[in-house]
């Protein structure tokens, strides 16, 4: 079953306007971090949620598991497992609000009948505070799969254990230099059916996975065309999503990138929380799709850059020359507040990069621009 099937006329334009009117607003921005989204959790209404402190990060925040639903088809999803990836997190809260209003009942009634719902809206909390992907004690735990050194890698797990999910969503940010391969566009959201081996291996559990995503894409073609991409399915032996993929409990990778303009992520969460919902029903009414499809998702491309600076000034053995510079928006934490500055990704010729700022530096030199690490 689609998404578009439950909406009046099959009109996607009334699911914009209801979200429109109805997203969380209280979060906005990149630095989403758990005292921006714990009075949210408070008020969640206890006759959809049920809420629970799943456990303590390495400095001792709360980790919170939501539930919702009473469905048999299980699905885990935890956002923010990087704490500076928090787009993921403001769908959820979004998806909660979807969940909660009586809008489109016959979508909610459907998932909430047949789907048991576990939500960890933000795994490393201190990672979020330093807007960092590791955590308090400098670990990737997407990486962490395996040893489960972090507090947080064994709470995610004992979750997996006790819950046993048929589906996993694995929500992460990816950065601006990612572009749709083949296309000027930028990634605006990418996909990925881990691999369980490294061979890459088209398992029972891939198809299934690569039938939501085919089924997510197809969604979101209709709002945003060829800004969809393939996230690159290379194993990670000791990586979540691959590990979770191997033991049995299918894991789409969700990805959010790049909106032109948005460097705060508040168009992408849009389509994220889309994508979610199409997911999530595609799982709960064993909506069929060709998984080869998946295959025709173009790949991530690395060709896209926030800003290119033409013809500036460099010295090279006392000569003068011109050259271009391809730039990337970063952020940090600096006093308690999150900075943008631009950060030097390319030098040299960008005549195949991509971007939607072209900026003449003629006369200006690479220290004149005053990018962080020029």
């Amino acid at each position: 079953m689609n998404l578009l099937n439950f909406l009046p006329d099959n009109d996607i334009q009334k699911l914009q306007e209801w979200y429109r009117l109805n997203y969380e607003a209280t979060l906005k921005g990149r630095y989403i971090v758990f005292d921006t989204i714990f009075p949210l959790l408070q008020h969640l209404p206890s006759t959809v949620f049920k809420k629970e402190v799943l456990g303590y990060s390495s400095n001792n925040i709360p980790i919170y598991k939501i539930t919702a639903g009473t469905g048999s088809k299980k699905i885990l999803i935890w956002s923010q497992m990087h704490g500076n990836e928090s787009t993921g997190t403001k769908s959820l809260f979004d998806l909660f609000r979807f969940l909660a209003h009586a809008k489109f009942k016959n979508v909610t009634e459907n998932i909430l009948s047949k789907c048991t719902l576990v939500f960890i809206p933000m795994l490393n909390p201190d990672g979020a505070i330093l807007f960092t992907r590791e955590n308090a004690q400098n670990i990737d735990l997407n990486r962490d799969a395996v040893n489960r050194v972090a507090p947080e890698s064994n709470l995610l797990r004992n979750v997996l254990d006790t819950f046993r999910p048929e589906y996993c969503f694995n929500l992460h940010d990816q950065r601006t230099i990612f572009n749709i391969e083949g296309t000027c566009n930028p990634a605006t959201l990418s996909f990925l059916a881990p691999s369980e081996n490294l061979e890459r291996t088209i398992t029972s559990g891939r198809i299934e996975t690569m039938q939501v995503i085919v089924s997510m894409n197809q969604l979101l073609q209709k709002l945003i065309p060829n800004q969809i991409g393939r996230y690159t399915d290379e194993f990670y032996p000791t990586a979540t999503g691959d590990n979770f993929q191997k033991l049995g409990h299918n894991t789409i990778l969700i990805e959010s990138g790049h909106f032109k303009n948005d460097y705060q992520r508040d168009v992408t969460r849009e389509y994220h929380f889309y994508a979610l919902l199409q997911g999530i029903i595609h799982i709960a009414n064993n909506y069929k799709t060709n998984y080869k499809d998946y295959f025709k998702i173009p790949n991530n491309d690395i060709k896209f850059l926030d800003v290119i600076y033409n013809n500036v000034t460099v010295f090279e053995n006392g000569i003068k020359k011109t050259t271009s510079v391809g730039v990337q928006v970063k952020f940090k934490v600096k006093e308690g507040v999150l900075t943008r500055y631009e950060h030097i990704e390319k030098i040299g010729d960008l005549s195949n990069y991509f971007t939607y700022n072209y900026i003449n530096a003629e006369n200006s030199t690479i220290k004149e621009l005053k990018l962080s690490n020029s």
